[in-house]
């Protein structure tokens, strides 16, 4: 009989360093839109997982954001992107940049 013993402290140093944070953000925008650009930024700066989805590129993106939006009763005339999706509450992007930016990472 062979026992084979792997060290977990090994294996768990050898692993890419990962973002602190789950994945909880999906984030609708544009890759030719500032705001969106300067999002990205903001949660890569401050270490924030999220998934990006260009909706100008993806039709299915388009749709899935404008239907959460309905979901939630936000308008969907004169909308400003981003829109953020944070675990099922959405934020977008119509007031203050810099509020709608700290609302992400609280």
């Amino acid at each position: 009989m062979i026992t084979v013993t792997i060290s977990s402290n090994v294996l768990a140093q050898s692993q890419p360093e990962k973002k602190s944070n789950v994945v909880g953000l999906i984030i609708y925008g544009s890759n030719d839109c500032h705001h969106c650009i300067d999002t990205k930024k903001y949660l890569d700066d401050h270490n924030v997982a999220f998934i990006f989805y260009d909706i100008d590129k993806n039709p299915d993106a388009l749709k899935e954001m404008l239907t959460k939006l309905r979901a939630a009763g936000i308008s969907t005339s004169n909308l400003g992107i981003p829109v953020v999706d944070k675990k099922g509450t959405l934020y977008t992007n119509n007031g203050v940049f810099e509020e709608f930016l700290k609302k992400l990472i609280e």
